[in-house]
């Protein structure tokens, strides 16, 4: 029993032993991998501060094509903007001239049947005081519808009350059954096309 108790112990593995040297050896290598890591850590944040900075320029280079685009829609509607404006100042000058042409020869038109009495009249030879008394009266009453046809009043008045707006008084005089501040003579009519004045009347006013 005994020797196989020896023989048991003769043939359990040897231990492995730790020398001094070998410690050290564990620490150096423990110290260079530690190390490494160490050293390995600032390369990934620096990747990593790369990715971002790369990611940021990115974003600001998409936004600025963003902006490219954004302004050339701008200008091309400023530049349309500005030929319709160009356009219609043009049409609405020519429009305005040709309506202006067209007011004046609405109101040369109305005025030629006057133009073309006054001629027969000083075109006729020996007239009578009569004669020339009615076509004077044609005349008158012609140029009054020529007036209401282009929408043109007359104003003006004994006893109306004097307004300065409409009258041009010249001077005062006394006057039989016209109250004081009444147009007591007319010495001129006055004319108006709507509310817009065209002459004011002459007038003196009553004391």
């Amino acid at each position: 029993m005994f020797n196989n108790k020896k023989k048991a112990e003769e043939n359990k593995p040897e231990e492995a032993k730790t020398t001094p040297e070998t410690k050290e050896e564990e620490k150096a290598q423990a110290a260079t991998e530690t190390a490494e890591a160490k050293n390995a850590q600032p390369e990934k944040t620096a990747a990593a501060d790369d990715s971002s900075l790369q990611k940021a320029l990115d974003d600001v280079k998409t936004e600025l094509e963003k902006i490219k685009g954004e302004l050339a829609n701008v200008t091309d509607l400023r530049m349309r903007l500005a030929a319709e404006y160009d356009n219609f100042r043009k049409r609405s000058q020519r429009e305005k001239d040709a309506l202006y042409a067209d007011v004046t020869a609405s109101s040369v038109a109305a005025l030629l049947p006057i133009v073309d009495n006054v001629e027969r009249a000083l075109a006729a030879e020996n007239a009578s005081a009569e004669d020339m008394r009615k076509g004077v009266e044609m005349i008158n009453t012609q140029a009054a519808q020529a007036f209401e046809k282009l929408g043109v009043a007359s104003f003006g008045a004994v006893g109306e009350d004097f307004d300065p707006n409409l009258h041009n008084c010249v001077g005062t005089a006394p006057a039989e059954g016209v109250e004081s501040g009444k147009i007591a003579l007319v010495l001129q009519k006055g004319y108006k096309l709507g509310d817009k004045v065209i002459r004011p009347a002459m007038v003196q006013v009553a004391e």
